[in-house]
């Protein structure tokens, strides 16, 4: 027996997903579905800036579910992460434990009890319900030893705290990870995850994603923003400029009363490009002469 047709089903969930403001290419959407229906973690890789944590937003914007975020970094431990303890309310137990008579025995259990522990994103993630979106960005700036940590969480949706024993899952979350790929994520967590490749957006698309979500904007400008990012994109530059700088810029040009790319707006056009160039090699690289020329051909 053959399976039947899910496409009508990607189409309807692309078209709810452009309804919460974000556009997303049939491909991707197709991982997006796959990830909702398995409770399958969705791994995210690629350069920032192409919207791999909008993923995760417009996931909780469509459950209308919580969105719980762990920003990873160099040096995060499982403290930060998992959970850790109240010790000041500890400690200010054990102060009125004092006079108590009890065995020591039934004071610590008393001191390690729930309602102790601080709740960090892993943890919150798994005892809340209805279930959350996790999001867990830039996992390639941590270390191999905090995946270690998450492979537990990303195969049984449990975490174990030695004071209390196992935690398992209310409910599974839906799992997001996004890796900038500036360190090599481990084979052991790819394993436990859907997998997609998330590029700057074609022209169409991104076109559409300003449109969308700067509707303001006459469609004359937008084109020609649209235009101009990509051919800025194709520069050598230090950091090229993502989703959010093209709508930061479409922002900045309409605060300075620009409605349309041309030899008239060229001042407007030099003062805004702060808002598109983000590091000072870049914005030196666009010239007068050369944002000009870019202009003239949009």
């Amino acid at each position: 027996m053959t399976s039947p047709d899910r496409m009508p089903d990607v189409v309807a969930l692309q078209a709810r997903l452009a309804g919460h403001g974000f556009i997303a290419e049939r491909s991707f959407t197709a991982a997006l579905l796959l990830t909702m229906e398995m409770r399958r973690p969705l791994l995210l890789e690629g350069e920032a800036g192409v919207g791999k944590t909008e993923v995760a937003k417009a996931l909780a914007r469509l459950l209308d579910v919580p969105l719980i975020r762990l920003q990873c970094y160099e040096g995060l431990d499982a403290h930060a992460a998992l959970y850790d303890w109240n010790y000041a309310h500890q400690l200010l137990t054990i102060k009125l434990f004092e006079q108590d008579s009890r065995s020591t025995r039934d004071k610590e259990q008393d001191i390690f009890a729930e309602r102790f522990l601080l709740k960090r994103p892993l943890l919150e993630a798994i005892t809340t319900s209805p279930a959350p979106v996790l999001l867990i960005d830039e996992i390639d700036r941590t270390d191999e030893a905090f995946e270690a940590y998450l492979l537990e969480l990303l195969s049984d949706f449990q975490i174990s705290i030695p004071e209390l024993g196992v935690i398992r899952a209310v409910e599974r979350p839906y799992v997001i990870l996004t890796s900038n790929g500036t360190r090599e994520i481990s084979d052991a967590l790819r394993r436990r995850c859907l997998y997609q490749y998330v590029d700057y957006p074609s022209y169409e698309r991104e076109l559409m994603i300003v449109q969308t979500l700067a509707p303001e904007a006459p469609e004359v400008l937008a084109r020609q923003v649209v235009e101009f990012v990509h051919a800025v994109r194709e520069m050598p530059l230090r950091r090229k400029p993502g989703l959010a700088e093209t709508l930061d810029w479409v922002a900045a040009l309409l605060r300075l009363g620009v409605r349309a790319l041309d030899d008239d707006s060229i001042d407007a056009v030099m003062a805004s490009l702060t808002a598109l160039m983000k590091t000072r090699e870049d914005q030196a690289g666009l010239t007068r002469p050369v944002v000009e020329k870019m202009v003239a051909s949009c």
